[in-house]
């Protein structure tokens, strides 16, 4: 049934894993050089996938940065302005020149 089938396939994966594995030590005996070469290569690719990821952040970082200090310099503004139903007309007032007074 599919259970034998399924047991049978996993045997099969088993076995060529097992080849592979014994290709990779025979190939390590006979030519070492080539080993080393093949771990350097997966180093730097991992290392170029980490410094993309780290590129990736920062710029994700900046971003959140800048949203953050744009939020705190508009709730900077509201404080300097007055607040309240009044608000407008101390504002528009503050803008009108006091009268001069006569002597």
């Amino acid at each position: 049934g599919v259970d034998q089938c399924i047991q049978k396939f996993l045997d099969v994966a088993r076995q060529t894993e097992c080849f592979f594995l014994q290709k990779r030590l025979q190939l390590s005996v006979q030519k070492p050089e080539q080993v080393i070469k093949e771990d350097v290569s997966e180093l730097r690719n991992e290392l170029q996938r980490k410094e993309a990821l780290i590129q990736k952040h920062l710029g994700k970082l900046r971003h959140w940065q800048q949203v953050l200090e744009d939020i705190s310099v508009q709730h900077k503004k509201p404080a300097e302005m007055p607040q309240g139903p009044l608000a407008y007309l101390e504002q528009a007032s503050a803008n009108i020149p006091a009268p001069m007074k006569q002597t």
